[in-house]
């Protein structure tokens, strides 16, 4: 449960020095998607690209929002929608969104995605200047902050490492 006595701000001092750079970076592109600020959406995503593992933390927030989204889990039409839905939304405001990258994105974070069956593979940078884009589009369907599922990434990929 969200705390409703006020607004958090997350400062994430609390993560090493390349975990907090992927939280600053995300979360500054993720508001700049959701203003829709084309201005300020372009050096954030820029900083992400360069954040290794930011992919990772990115394609777990995703499916964390697909998966509280979406209780009864997806179909091939729900995913069509989320899909067609970031991509409208997107282009009014960001012309250079790709939706084969948010595509890839979307199954990536859902678990069926393989990079070998995909002749036009994304890199990191292109990940990192869509995963933004469907991160906002997502959240706006679930109402909560980013901070609580950017920490809820965080975590599943801490438990994975140690774990691995």
């Amino acid at each position: 449960m969200v705390c409703h006595a006020g607004a958090v701000s997350a400062t994430w001092r609390h993560l090493p020095a390349s975990a907090r750079e992927i939280a600053v970076s995300a979360t500054d592109a993720v508001d700049a998607a959701r203003e829709r600020d084309a201005e300020a959406y372009r050096p954030a995503v820029e900083r992400l690209a360069a954040a290794d593992r930011a992919g990772l933390v990115l394609g777990g927030a995703v499916r964390l929002l697909l998966e509280e989204g979406h209780p009864d889990g997806l179909d091939g039409d729900d995913v069509r929608q989320v899909l067609e839905r970031c991509v409208r939304s997107a282009a009014t405001w960001w012309p250079e969104v790709d939706p084969h990258v948010l595509l890839v994105l979307l199954a990536g974070a859902l678990g069926v995605y393989d990079p070998g069956d995909d002749d036009n593979l994304p890199d990191p940078a292109a990940v990192a200047r869509h995963a933004p884009l469907l991160v906002a589009d997502l959240l706006a369907v679930t109402g909560r902050p980013f901070a609580d599922y950017l920490s809820a990434a965080f975590a599943e990929v801490a438990r994975t490492e140690l774990h691995d």
